[in-house]
């Protein structure tokens, strides 16, 4: 895939991992979009595109609980690239959450699963229905190698994110027939403001590394892409240990 003239909105923009993209995908020389909740910050970033890669960039806000909003959101940054339309969508938006404050408090609980799954859907179902009638187009959402097995330690964002996946995958079988691409993302540890701080990292990636790597995923046309690779592997032997087994393990 030449991504050169391409127009991409890329929705989470503050996050480390959707920043070191957009960046990845002005330089192969696309227009890219960023929106995010700190609206200041979004038109920074969109400035700072548009001079050091010389590609039209817009800001916009976007909250992904504002489910309402989200259609609008997606109108605005067609009508304002003109010619260009829109040709990708990137879905980098998510938090962590407090797990143990989650455990006893729904409202905690339900703003993880809104932040990193409801939302997604919501964005995603009018962006589906745009690319399915345009015919072409690509749809990246990262979702997280947390959400392969569930975990003591973060099962309500694992969920979350599991039940990303899943519907990823059914949107790709949907979508293959209309020539859009569909591709899940699964980082492992990254070097993001998400997890610093946090015990029990190792083998972290930077977000420059993990963004090279979905750019190469989008231009190879694959489906699913774990980032570092050896995640892939990692989660292949977690997700075989035996029931009884996993759950005297503390992870």
């Amino acid at each position: 895939m030449d991504l050169k003239d391409k127009s991409i909105l890329v929705l989470g923009a503050t996050s480390s991992i959707a920043r070191a993209l957009a960046e990845e995908l002005a330089k192969q020389g696309a227009h890219v979009h960023v929106a995010g909740r700190n609206l200041t910050e979004i038109e920074r970033i969109a400035n700072d595109l548009s001079v050091r890669y010389q590609q039209q960039s817009t800001a916009h806000s976007f909250q992904a609980a504002d489910f309402k909003s989200h259609e609008t959101l997606l109108n605005q940054v067609e009508s304002k690239n003109g010619k260009h339309g829109l040709d990708g969508l990137v879905v980098a938006f998510g938090e962590l959450g407090d797990q143990i404050e989650a455990q006893s408090e729904f409202e905690q609980a339900k703003s993880i699963i809104d932040s990193n799954f409801t939302g997604a859907v919501s964005i995603l179902t009018h962006a589906a229905n745009h690319f399915e009638k345009q015919g072409h187009g690509f749809i990246i959402g990262i979702a997280s190698v947390a959400g392969d097995r569930g975990r003591q330690s973060n099962y309500i964002y694992g969920s979350a994110k599991g039940a990303f996946a899943l519907f990823l995958q059914g949107l790709r079988n949907r979508l293959c027939k209309s020539g859009v691409q569909v591709i899940t993302v699964k980082p492992g540890f990254v070097d993001t403001k998400m997890t610093y701080g946090r015990q029990g990292m190792f083998l972290v990636a930077s977000p420059e590394a993990v963004a090279q790597d979905i750019v190469k995923a989008l231009k190879a046309n694959k489906q699913v892409v774990y980032t570092p690779w050896f995640w892939q592997w990692i989660m292949l032997i977690i997700k075989t240990i035996p029931e009884p087994i996993f759950m005297k393990m503390k992870m």
